[in-house]
């Protein structure tokens, strides 16, 4: 049993893939540049916005880089109608975890606005008692975010576990030798998941409940 489990969200606890590729097309279509490919902008899900777009796109003037930024999020909050429920089992997951007294925290690439509407919309945000941004913290992988969650709930990184979809997720905890939990159900497959040795991979939140909680 862990003392703290960190979840990342979109991908994790989030159906939200769909439309972060949608978004990003679009925005690539207003700003009058090569569109990605879906394989493309999935592999940057995870990362935080400004660094997956130079990732996606190059370097660009500062104008361009300002309205492709400003586009992708209108597109996502505001235009896009693409569904992101919680996956199947994710209420369940975080009452049973809740309810056992298990500390719960976020780790995600999402801004601190982003996060904050996503827990208003889906009733969520009081299951946490931390969470970090990507405006908050170093982009993944990068471990920064989850030294910042440890040192704000005290908790040794032997004492927490991270639940991601992303070979990001995986890899920033490795950089800790904290454990690592990794879903199938994301936008990584499990072949790329297994290359950074997480404790197990699981298809499913009813799965991940198995393993994390009591009885």
């Amino acid at each position: 049993m862990y003392k703290l489990v960190i979840f990342d969200w979109d991908g994790t606890l989030m159906d939200s893939g769909a439309r972060i590729v949608s978004a990003m097309q679009t925005a690539a279509r207003r700003a009058n540049l090569p569109v990605p490919t879906d394989d493309a902008v999935k592999d940057i899900i995870g990362i935080s916005l400004l660094p997956a777009m130079q990732i996606l796109f190059g370097k660009l003037p500062a104008q361009q880089q300002d309205l492709l930024f400003e586009s992708y999020k209108q597109e996502y909050v505001e235009k896009d109608k693409t569904p992101t429920p919680m996956f199947n089992g994710a209420g369940d997951l975080l009452d049973r975890l809740s309810g056992q007294g298990t500390l719960l925290a976020v780790a995600t690439g999402k801004a601190r606005r982003g996060l904050n509407r996503v827990w208003q919309e889906t009733n969520t945000g009081h299951y946490f008692q931390a969470s970090r941004c990507g405006d908050e913290a170093e982009s993944k992988p990068s471990s920064d975010m989850l030294v910042q969650l440890l040192n704000e709930l005290n908790v040794e990184a032997s004492q927490a576990v991270m639940i991601g979809d992303t070979v990001y997720d995986m890899q920033m905890a490795q950089n800790l030798n904290m454990d690592r939990i990794a879903v199938s159900h994301g936008v990584h497959s499990a072949e790329r998941l297994a290359g950074h040795a997480p404790r197990a991979i699981v298809d499913s939140l009813a799965e991940l409940q198995r393993l994390l909680c009591r009885g």
